[in-house]
């Protein structure tokens, strides 16, 4: 194994240990891990925007790579063991910046990839630079995949 594929692997693996997103129904995340086990990932199934992907642990997980949430409670209708709940729907836990070192629109080049497919209005620029994440963000993940430069970052 070369030097830079040695580091490489090392950042990926910290990568996916650190960016677990769950979907936004479920009460305690202590319940994933008990119930989830002996399910077929039907809460994967019924995700019309095809974001959820089982773990090897059986348990959900978001992926905002193709797409975004829209909210649509599919996988909490599907989930058998009710880890999955309408009753305890809440917007996805955490929290979407952008990162203005890497941002084209903060960099005096208009872009307004991320602006464009977002469902809740949740980013206003100054003039037509500088984009900031408003209080109406629902952590969706709709504008991650449009941004041509990766500016805009997920953290917990």
């Amino acid at each position: 194994m070369k030097r830079r594929d040695f580091f490489s692997s090392l950042k990926s693996s910290k990568k996916e240990e650190e960016n677990i997103i769950r979907p936004p129904y479920f009460k305690e995340e202590s319940l994933f891990k008990d119930a989830c086990f002996e399910c077929e990932g039907l809460c994967a199934k019924a995700c019309e925007e095809e974001i959820i992907f089982i773990k090897e642990d059986k348990t959900p997980k978001l992926d905002f790579s193709s797409s975004g949430c829209t909210y649509c409670d599919e996988c909490a209708n599907s989930c058998p063991n009710e880890v999955l709940d309408i009753e305890y729907k809440k917007n996805i836990d955490v929290n979407i910046s952008i990162d203005i070192l890497k941002c084209l629109s903060w960099n005096q080049t208009m872009c307004f990839s991320c602006k464009d497919p977002c469902l809740d209005d949740a980013i206003d620029f100054l003039a037509m630079f500088r984009p900031e994440i408003n209080s109406n963000c629902t952590s969706c993940g709709f504008c991650i995949k449009y941004c041509p430069v990766e500016a805009i970052k997920i953290g917990a």
